[in-house]
């Protein structure tokens, strides 16, 4: 039991140190959990306490796994730089004074990598003043915490979860409703259980839980679920490791992952400057920790001392491989067995853990005389990783074996790549530590066969240069021709030392912002003001129009491509014209082709719409004739759906 003297500490405790005067109630969550536990007479998974903690009604809300809507009341809200553009501009257009709960905005995604981090940052400072880092690392080193409910307007923000946190992506609309301090809507997730048992070890990572995790359950197998990992194999994952898992639980259409609060979560607090939240989640651990004999909608098993490196794609991935199996399988699939590029980082693989062990395998290279045979690209994921390497030796080693240190931003895991090495339409592979790899993902070149795996095992690959190399088994070959085989990777958790924050890029909200007004140039073409819906008529949409029907995988990838199209985030005429030009038609099998359902004649899926627009200016809200967009399988993000409908809905 956790008495009331024990709660007296966490009116005390800040959820960030740049942010004294929010504080975190866990006071709130183990009361909402106490009523709920009490309704539901029955123990509680994990996913459980932190989203009934949050509910807006926790006596009163019907409660019902899969099918009733829950009203929530997340902790804080986190956007990154493209995304924050519409939800800004929404918030505006609320006319409301201040945001109801902590929110952050982070300038990751505008930054194309080119040349070199020094170099590319310069470029991207004529917008604003990028550097920090990427969103989901920095909310991992400074906003996450066990137990908070964060929401977050981007696909990968789960990655909170390797904290304790249920961290959710949704769209620009949903962050708005947060902010304006209405309750968040959330249809009752299932739980997916995954029961880890055994230890972690030699060539084997975080990444190949999820790489298997995702073979398993496919793209859409976690979709209206949470995934909850728990059992004794938890304990050998560091903490960034299963911010890792979690970060990747967005490849499988999960509403988010989670893993229990534990000593390793305790110690990256402790490291990261927040031994006080470390001291008061250990007070409210029962609430942090699933109950025993809690009951999953599905469980998995995975035992860890069994589980091999992975290495998944190409084009998708959950297309899940062996690295012993990769180079037979592409030898019969016609798949370029040559790696053009490896590339280490990213949101999902970028921790110091990460880069000291793809370290401790360059380092045993260049003590052969050996570099890189493929193009090596290393990104860190926040200024506090990219310094503490640097002063720890790793970045030179990284640099020397033939890699080039990128911007910390997303780079091109995002498409944010002046890629020059290939022509659009060459055949390639590129392995990558990223997260997603769906076609023309990384470089906008549908012929490039990207795969997915750790960054120790793409230090390997771009080391031997082919797929077709099983560092477990195989021999590299040093200058002098001496036959060598790598040791598994090594790298301590955490640094020896304390974090060296680098440079301070934060910049603070003014004191006073009733008297900030924001301007936007009428003639912009990437900032466009919102207008307001006319006043609905009283009319239902009937009749609606088909505009297309999507087959197969269908991602934000598909719905609203990114790379170039990032910069139109804030302007809504302009981003529609990449509405869902990546999807596939169910009714021909061609990409950004459809039937206008007016002149039988066939153009791009904007276009059509476009042409919707102006010939049927009827219905509801003096809308043009309503349409249709149905998924035939896959996942999408309802908010983007909407971002893209209100454009074409606008007078």
């Amino acid at each position: 039991m956790i008495s009331c003297c024990s709660c007296s500490s966490w009116a005390k405790v800040a959820m960030s140190h740049f942010e004294p005067g929010s504080s975190i109630n866990y006071e709130k969550l183990h009361e909402n959990v106490s009523i709920v536990r009490k309704r539901l007479n029955r123990p509680l998974t994990l996913s459980e306490k932190i989203v009934y903690g949050h509910l807006d009604d926790p006596a009163g809300q019907e409660i019902d796994r899969g099918r009733t809507y829950l009203r929530l009341r997340p902790d804080r809200v986190a956007m990154q730089d493209a995304t924050a553009q519409m939800a800004m501009l929404q918030f505006i257009s609320s006319g409301l004074p201040k945001v109801a709960v902590p929110s952050t905005i982070h300038c990751d995604h505008l930054i194309e990598a080119q040349i070199g981090g020094a170099q590319d940052l310069q470029r991207a400072k004529i917008v604003y003043n990028p550097g920090s880092g990427i969103i989901h690392q920095i909310i991992l080193e400074n906003y996450a915490y066990p137990g908070v409910m964060l929401i977050g307007t981007d696909s990968h923000t789960p990655n909170g979860g390797g904290l304790g946190g249920i961290c959710i992506g949704v769209g620009g609309a949903d962050a708005v409703d947060v902010m304006a301090g209405i309750p968040w809507e959330l249809k009752c997730p299932k739980v997916i259980g995954v029961r880890l048992t055994g230890t972690l070890s030699g060539w084997t990572s975080s990444k190949d839980v999820i790489l298997k995790v995702a073979g398993i359950l496919t793209v859409k197998g976690g979709t209206g679920a949470i995934v909850e990992y728990h059992g004794p194999g938890v304990d050998s994952i560091s903490c960034t490791g299963m911010a890792t898992i979690c970060n990747m639980g967005a490849e499988i259409g999960a509403t988010t992952s989670v893993f229990p609060y534990n000593h390793r979560m305790r110690t990256y607090l402790e490291k990261t400057g927040r031994g006080d939240i470390a001291s008061v989640a250990d007070t409210f651990k029962e609430d942090l920790v699933p109950d025993e004999g809690c009951e999953y909608d599905q469980t998995i098993e995975i035992n860890l001392s069994e589980l091999k490196p992975h290495i998944n794609g190409p084009f998708t991935p959950d297309l899940a491989h062996p690295v012993s199996e990769i180079g037979a399988v592409a030898k019969k699939s016609g798949w370029p067995l040559e790696v053009k590029v490896g590339l280490i980082g990213s949101c999902t693989n970028s921790s110091y853990e990460d880069m000291g062990r793809a370290a401790s395998l360059a380092k045993q290279a260049l003590d052969k005389g050996l570099k890189c045979k493929s193009q090596f690209t290393v990104t860190p994921g926040s200024e506090q990783i990219r310094a503490t390497i640097e002063r720890d030796g790793y970045a030179k080693i990284l640099t020397d074996v033939g890699g080039t240190v990128l911007a910390n931003a997303c780079g091109p895991c995002i498409g944010q790549w002046d890629r020059r090495d290939v022509k659009k339409g060459e055949k390639n592979t590129i392995v990558t530590s990223f997260n997603r790899n769906f076609t023309a993902r990384n470089d906008a070149n549908p012929a490039t066969h990207a795969f997915v795996t750790s960054p120790e095992i793409v230090t390997a690959l771009a080391l031997a240069g082919t797929l077709n190399f099983n560092p477990e088994t195989d021999y590299l070959t040093a200058p002098n021709g001496e036959k060598f085989k790598l040791n598994p990777p090594t790298g301590d958790e955490l640094p020896s030392r304390d974090f060296d924050p680098g440079q301070d890029t934060y910049q603070h909200p003014p004191a006073e912002g009733s008297s900030v007004k924001v301007d936007v140039n009428p003639s912009s073409t990437r900032l466009q003001l919102l207008e307001p819906f006319d006043k609905w008529d009283g009319k239902d949409l009937v009749d609606m129009r088909i505009l297309i029907k999507v087959k197969g995988k269908c991602t934000t990838d598909h719905i609203s491509a990114a790379g170039p199209w990032l910069k139109f985030r804030g302007h809504l005429d302009n981003i529609s014209n990449n509405l869902l030009i990546g999807a596939v038609n169910v009714e021909n099998n061609a990409v950004n082709k459809v039937k206008n359902q007016l002149t039988g004649e066939f153009g791009g899926v904007p276009d059509v719409a476009r042409f919707y627009k102006v010939r049927l200016n009827v219905g509801g809200f003096g809308l043009p004739e309503p349409l249709i967009i149905t998924f035939l399988l896959g996942s999408v993000t309802k908010g983007i759906i909407f971002i893209h409908l209100l454009s074409f809905y606008l007078k």
